[in-house]
This record gives C-alpha cells, sequence and structure tokens, in this order.
C-alpha cells in the first residue's frame, strides 16, 4: 500500500487560511464554469445562433482551459502554486465583468478569459487538498468540490434575477471583482510545505496491486486520462445543455427552463455533501458503481423526458450520481501516483478540459445533423457507459 499521511492539528491551523481561501475561491470557481448554460438561451435569442454556434461556447471555455492546465503545470514545477492561483483568479474576473458583451466574438473572448482562469486554478486547488487529506482525502476532495457546487447551484437563480431586472451586466461586475479580491489575497496567503512521502517510486515503473499483480503505469495512466476527460465532459454536457433542452421541452424560454441546470448542480451538491459521511462507511467501490448507475439513469431519464419537470428529474439524479466521481477519481490519482501526481496533473487535468471541450461540442454538432437535441444527449449516455466499463476494468486488476 502506498504510504500516507493524515495533517497534524498544528499543519492544519497553519493552513486554514488557505484551505479558507482555496473553498471561497472554488465557490466563486463553480459560477464561470456552468455560466454558459443559463445564458445560453439569451445567447442564441441575440445572435440567432444555430446548436453547432452555440455549442462553441464550451468548446472555447475548455479549450481555454486546457491552456490554463498546462500553463500552470509548468508554473506549480518553477514557483509553486500561488502564481497559478493568482494569475487564474485575474483571468476569471476579467472574463466575467465582460461576459455580456455586445458582439458574439467579444462574448467569446470573455469565455476564453474566464476558461483560461478555471485551467490555472483548477490543479493546484484539487492537489493541495488531496494532499492534504492523506487517508481521508476522497472525503476533503468532495468537500472542496461541494464548495464549488454551492457556486454551480446559485449561478442559475442569479442569472434569471439579473435577466429580469436588467442588471445582468453589474452582476458580472461585481463577480468580477470578487475575483480579483482573491487574487490579491492569495498574494499574502501562506502556502506550507508538503511532506507528503511519494506513493510509487516513478510514474514509469509498474504499479502493483494487493494481490501482487503489476500493472503498468502506461495502462493504468491511459485508463486515468480517459476518465478524467470522459467525467468533465459528460458534465459539461449535461449541465450545459440543459436549460436549452428544457426549453424546447417547453417549446418558449420560461424561468423554469433558465434554472434547469441548478437541478443538475444542486445534485451535485447535495451528493457531495452525502459523501462525505457515505465514504466514511462504503468501500470506494461500491459508491462509484452506485454513483455511476445513478448518473446513467439520470441521463437515460433526461433523454426520454417529454415534460420539463420529467427532465428536471433526470437531471437532478444525474446530478446526486455524478457528485462522487470526480472527487474519487482525484483521490485514486493522488493515491497511486503519490508525489508524482504533481508532474502528472498536467497530463490528466489538460485530458479533463479537453474533455470539456469537446463533448458538448460534439452534442451540439450531433443535435444539428440530426434535427434532434435527444440524439446529440447520448453523447453523456455513451460516455458514462465507457466510465463504467474503464472502473470495472480497473476494479478486476484490483486497483479499486
Amino acid at each position: 500500500m502506498p504510504a500516507e499521511t493524515t495533517a497534524s492539528p498544528a499543519d492544519t491551523s497553519r493552513r486554514l487560511p488557505l484551505l479558507v481561501l482555496l473553498f471561497a475561491g472554488f465557490v466563486l470557481t463553480g459560477i464561470p464554469t456552468v455560466i454558459v448554460g443559463p445564458v445560453l438561451p439569451t445567447f442564441i435569442a441575440r445572435w440567432s445562433l444555430n446548436d453547432a454556434q452555440a455549442g462553441l461556447f464550451f468548446t472555447v471555455q475548455f479549450a481555454s482551459s486546457l491552456c490554463g492546465v498546462w500553463l500552470t503545470t509548468g508554473l506549480t514545477s518553477w514557483r509553486g502554486y500561488r502564481p497559478g492561483l493568482v494569475i487564474g483568479y485575474v483571468l476569471t474576473g476579467v472574463g466575467l465583468a465582460t461576459l455580456n458583451a455586445p458582439t458574439r466574438a467579444l462574448a467569446l473572448a470573455a469565455t476564453a478569459a474566464y476558461g483560461l482562469g478555471y485551467g490555472f486554478v483548477t490543479p493546484p486547488t484539487n492537489l493541495t487538498a488531496a494532499e492534504a487529506g492523506g487517508k481521508n482525502s476522497a472525503g476533503l476532495v468532495s468537500l472542496l468540490n461541494f464548495a464549488w457546487g454551492i457556486g454551480a447551484v446559485a449561478c442559475s437563480p442569479l442569472i434569471v434575477f439579473a435577466l429580469r431586472r436588467g442588471f445582468l451586466a453589474t452582476l458580472l461586475l461585481v463577480l468580477g471583482i470578487v475575483a480579483f479580491a482573491l487574487a490579491a489575497s492569495f498574494l499574502f496567503v501562506s502556502f506550507p510545505t508538503e511532506r507528503r512521502r511519494e506513493a510509487v517510486s516513478t510514474a514509469a515503473s509498474s504499479t502493483t496491486t494487493s494481490a501482487g499483480v503489476a500493472i503498468p503505469a502506461l495502462g493504468v495512466t491511459i485508463a486515468v486520462t480517459a476518465l478524467f476527460f470522459l467525467y468533465v465532459g459528460t458534465e459539461a454536457s449535461i449541465g450545459g445543455w440543459a436549460a436549452e433542452h428544457t426549453k424546447r421541452l417547453a417549446r418558449h424560454p420560461n424561468s423554469l427552463s433558465t434554472i434547469a441546470p441548478m437541478f443538475f448542480y444542486g445534485g451535485i451538491m447535495a451528493g457531495r455533501a452525502a459523501a462525505i459521511w457515505i465514504l466514511a462507511r462504503i468501500r470506494e467501490i461500491g459508491v462509484i458503481a452506485g454513483a455511476l448507475t445513478l448518473a446513467i439513469a439520470g441521463v437515460l431519464i433526461l433523454i426520454t423526458a417529454r415534460s420539463q419537470l420529467v427532465a428536471i428529474f433526470g437531471l437532478t439524479v444525474a446530478g446526486v450520481g455524478a457528485a462522487s466521481i470526480y472527487p474519487l477519481y482525484i483521490s485514486w490519482f493522488s493515491r497511486w501516483y503519490g508525489a508524482a501526481a504533481r508532474k502528472l496533473g498536467g497530463l490528466v487535468f489538460s485530458m479533463a478540459s479537453f474533455g470539456g471541450s469537446a463533448l458538448p461540442w460534439l452534442v451540439g454538432g450531433l443535435s444539428m445533423s440530426a434535427a434532434s437535441l435527444r440524439i446529440g444527449l447520448l453523447v453523456p449516455f455513451a460516455a458514462c457507459l465507457t466510465m463504467a466499463s474503464l472502473v470495472a476494468l480497473l476494479h478486476r486488476r484490483g486497483l479499486v
């Protein structure tokens, strides 16, 4: 078994200001991560976009975050976590403050800015939590991503309220100022040196299971990167297209369709709150099996729904299922690779961003080709089935 450590009370006390900022930052980060979904119907109506053109917003956001991941990986190796977090929140602030632009090109540029910021802040935030958590890393990462869920859930109602009152630009400016304040705060907080021992001697060597079976590190890494690619792509596809899908079910835009993403991300937030308790009592393989089953069922309900209420039920079920998946992936990655996760983090988080860029765009492209968004939503359904197959393969190998 890999060596694990837990933080001492003294370490926890020293890290408290940093952890508070990380959690606060992830609350804010939840908003730009999902904001395209609730504003997409407005953008479609404003610029008469087809599904492929609308899907470009997701591609720009996550392609930019992919670049951010690459850049922050280099910065982390050179200067630690601080530069990536500072730069990331500055970019997030710029993107949010300028998103309500008069032209589609400027709105896409703003999307690229906060997407780049997301790429800068996500790897250092998640990996810091995983390292600090030791044996309880899955629970701490779940708690951290619960904080992200607060922002994601709040996003849709905030957008609805701002659109009704006509101050969307003001709301986005306020959020941008909060991001700038976070960036400034990270300049002064202390970043303690991590003492966690490396779990494996090298990422290029074989991984040995508890049964003594050697697993080629390349094979494990391919599976891990595929899981990150598929999960983030699935989450972005469901949350991103939820508002437009429910709007089409009602055949006209309404408040319920605009806040539809809230039910998906609300399911994620509730599931992550429960996961902290569940992971302490149920084996991880049981948790991931149940999570994937719920996710598959929820997407299937969403695709076959004939009314907004049924679709929202499907979104909620899918969100509860998705809740534990990403934190478990991060926990496994940190556990299997130990200190090497810092170097390989660029690879897996890059694939996560690539998934978020590719799959929602694929939903839009397939929807336009088939003249049916239901057909497009088969993309996240197939991704969930593929994740289940990969997890089953890793379980048979003795890794989970």
